[in-house]
């Protein structure tokens, strides 16, 4: 890429209520949030949806939101791939699906614990921090254990299995990328406890050194999305030179100078959600620069009250598809946080605040 050709676009205030609003619009009463109005809800998703609501500081929608992850939690520590209403349609488990939970919650502890004390639902707001850390430990341990349950000795995790429990022998890079970063949290999450995992700490360490030097065996059908490329990034996984270079290296297949971020390389489509990502990917490499030069250019493509469109097709920007997506405004929320540190979840996924799976500056 050429950083000179490279320019920052002018653009309007994010307008943060208006984008956690949305989400908080979409919610069902039993916390459930859909990706749209009468469309599904996918469990990595709905995560995603509730940490844009811990952004905009709605920490009583984005607990009901962990509530509805707790009491749909199947057995062995998974969830179905979709529900609708709360009834699940596809009844696939994805490992990666079940490790974001972990994740979720750690954000939601960094945003709302805190030195002051304010209070959270009538509960001093550390306190209230800590007490949600431990009601949501057996719903996290579950979750990576499941995902964990599929990881192979070589140390990449296959991607799900079937609704009559069959193991699919499938790793994807996107989704192994995930489960890495939700490992991390995880542990983090053990240890503000006092819980020792080792057998999770041998797990981290194999899927990462399995991503870095045998990136060859993840399904290469799937690098037509652009998640192939920044995912291993953003989870952390690549740091320092390799970061940059896959940047690098990826740029032109992907980016589209101005616009933002293609979903997939081969079609004329460009993504809000994507694109967000993958200004948190840059800002994680503290390429400050570059993420809000790229990130400025998705600031206009909003509806009249502020939200985000999910994408849009070019040159001839049609908005596609029409509806209000959850957790498009949500990662966008994500990466205004990590731009402009809006909360003290800034810097989740920031390269330099990890030292392997111990998040700095926190006190164990």
């Amino acid at each position: 890429m050429d950083m000179k050709n490279l320019e920052l676009q002018p653009s309007p205030a994010l307008n943060i209520d208006s984008l956690a609003g949305m989400i908080a619009g979409l919610q069902h009463v039993s916390g459930e949030i859909p990706w749209h109005e009468d469309g599904k809800t996918d469990p990595w998703d709905l995560v995603e949806s509730a940490m844009g609501l811990n952004i905009g500081g709605l920490f009583k929608e984005s607990e009901r939101a962990f509530e509805w992850m707790l009491e749909n939690q199947n057995e062995n520590g998974s969830w179905f791939s979709s529900y609708i209403n709360g009834v699940p349609q596809d009844r696939t488990m994805e490992s990666n699906m079940s490790a974001y939970i972990a994740t979720g919650v750690f954000h939601t502890w960094l945003v709302r614990w805190s030195a002051n004390k304010s209070t959270i639902m009538g509960v001093k707001r550390d306190n209230a921090a800590d007490m949600f850390l431990k009601k949501m430990w057996p719903c996290v341990k579950r979750g990576i254990d499941f995902a964990l349950s599929l990881q192979t000795d070589r140390g990449e995790i296959y991607w799900a299995k079937s609704p009559e429990g069959n193991i699919d022998p499938m790793a994807l890079l996107t989704g192994s990328s995930s489960i890495y970063m939700s490992l991390k949290c995880a542990l983090s999450i053990a240890k503000l406890i006092g819980i020792k995992m080792p057998l999770w700490e041998t797990a981290f360490e194999k899927l990462g050194s399995t991503i870095r030097n045998n990136i060859h065996i993840f399904n290469i059908s799937k690098s037509r999305f652009s998640m192939y490329w920044f995912y291993p990034v953003l989870s952390g996984v690549l740091t320092g030179e390799a970061a940059a270079n896959r940047v690098e290296k990826y740029w032109k297949k992907y980016v589209v100078d101005g616009q933002g971020v293609r979903c997939v390389s081969d079609r004329p489509w460009i993504t809000m959600a994507e694109t967000s990502e993958f200004v948190i990917a840059l800002a994680a490499m503290d390429n400050m620069k570059l993420a809000k030069i790229v990130f400025s250019w998705i600031q206009e493509r909003t509806y009249e009250d502020g939200t985000f469109w999910c994408g849009y097709t070019f040159p001839d920007m049609v908005i596609w598809p029409e509806e209000k997506i959850s957790w498009t405004n949500g990662v966008v929320l994500m990466a205004a946080d990590t731009l402009y540190g809006l909360t003290p979840a800034a810097n989740l996924f920031s390269h330099d605040a990890w030292d392997g799976f111990r998040f700095k500056g926190l006190k164990w």
